[in-house]
């Protein structure tokens, strides 16, 4: 019996210390350990360094990636297997998309690209009001 196919989504970390190619390097990997175990890459998204809220590991800064892929099950726990051991993944999330939400879903490589709502303004003027007039002095 051959191995459905799904559709998942893997966000990971990776230190922020290291220079560019490295980072790309990183990711390399990453993408090179789907391919390897039968995945096949959809869609990839370098969000690029962000702050942490709270330090993990000691860092405060890491580089966000996130892709998209094609492949069976097996597949999540071999790259889930391949963050663990590489150093420089600080922290990973891959989730099973789906199939039902993947018609009205953004992509990974659209979150970026979705407008900024700006603020709604009042239409109606604010009421000001007038202060109080003070009370006289008893002698």
């Amino acid at each position: 019996m051959a191995a459905t196919t799904k559709l998942y989504e893997s966000t990971f970390i990776v230190n922020a210390g290291l220079d560019d190619p490295q980072v790309d390097a990183v990711i390399e990997k990453a993408k090179e350990a789907v391919a390897k175990n039968g995945g096949e890459l959809t869609d990839l998204v370098k969000w690029g360094r962000k702050r942490f809220t709270y330090p993990i590991r000691k860092k405060n800064n890491g580089y966000y990636a996130v892709f998209e892929f094609k492949g069976p099950s097996d597949v999540v726990a071999k790259l889930e297997r391949h963050y663990q051991l590489d150093e420089n993944v600080l922290r990973y999330i891959t989730i099973d998309v789906d199939p039902k939400t993947t018609k009205g879903r953004i992509k990974p490589s659209e979150y970026l690209k979705q407008p900024v709502v700006e603020p709604v303004t009042p239409v109606a003027p604010v009421a000001v009001v007038e202060p109080v007039p003070a009370q006289p002095k008893l002698l």
